[in-house]
């Protein structure tokens, strides 16, 4: 049996997590990524050069079928859905930022997937769709809660969600799901976000994990304009307090700063 995921760190401070099909596992893997002080930036990708997920996996829902009654049924559903949710809210939950390599066919739960990340990257080849409405669902695992406020543009993401039609890497990027597209397939993407996570592992752990935070923070809390904005600074306030010194010597001397571990950071 192929192992569900494959990890490497293709830099100092960057892991490189690669699923196969099996997405369940994703929490246990980034709740353990996350307690660890020398991982900095993640990179999430797919193990498929076709495909980063190609959706819902009908086949996955049979153990419905082995149930008694509808009432045993909605129960299973019930269970299993809580259990995907949890999973991919792991992503945001994960300390670390998350660069999401997106590829080939992206359907369904890669678009759960991916809202739930820091920052996406698409290939040029990659093929988007909200497919659920077409087999008679609601899209459940968390893009209907979390697109909206990703790309901040309301009606294009019902448009897509209620036509179920697909949408490719530029239209991605024009509505703001994507920040970059790149050139080329599942390599050329992994390398772009490759790069990226790079640049973030280089800088403070505490400052990133703070900032990842904060950004979540206002994501989440949207109360009236001048509360939350004092809300915030005041957040942000209780944040700042670690590496600031080294960071400002580092910038006054005109020399690279280099920042300790976060192992006794807590979010």
């Amino acid at each position: 049996m192929p192992p569900l995921h494959t990890t490497s760190q293709p830099a100092p401070g960057v892991l490189l997590l690669q699923f196969d099909s099996m997405w369940t596992q994703l929490a246990h893997i980034v709740h353990r990524t996350s307690a660890d002080p020398d991982i900095r930036a993640v990179v999430l990708s797919s193990t498929s050069d076709t495909a980063f997920t190609a959706g819902l996996d009908l086949k996955s829902q049979s153990i419905l079928t082995r149930t008694a009654d509808p009432a045993r049924q909605a129960l299973t559903l019930h269970s299993h859905l809580l259990s995907f949710q949890s999973a991919i809210s792991s992503l945001s939950a994960c300390r670390q930022p998350v660069i999401c390599a997106l590829h080939g066919f992206a359907l369904g739960l890669a678009i759960d997937i991916a809202a739930a990340c820091d920052i996406r990257l698409c290939a040029s080849d990659t093929r988007f769709a909200i497919a659920e409405v077409n087999v008679g669902l609601a899209a459940d695992i968390g893009t209907l809660q979390r697109l909206p406020k990703v790309t901040g543009n309301d009606s294009k993401v019902r448009e897509l969600a209620l036509m179920g039609r697909d949408f490719g890497a530029r239209e991605a990027e024009e509505i703001g799901f994507v920040s970059e597209v790149v050139n080329g397939g599942r390599a050329q993407v992994v390398a772009a976000a490759i790069e990226k996570a790079k640049v973030i592992a280089s800088k403070s752990p505490i400052a990133v994990i703070s900032t990842k935070h904060i950004l979540n923070h206002a994501r989440d809390h949207t109360v009236s304009a001048s509360k939350s904005v004092e809300q915030g600074l005041q957040y942000v306030a209780a944040w700042n307090m670690q590496d600031t010194a080294k960071a400002m010597s580092a910038t006054l001397n005109k020399e690279p700063a280099t920042f300790p571990g976060f192992s006794d950071a807590k979010l």
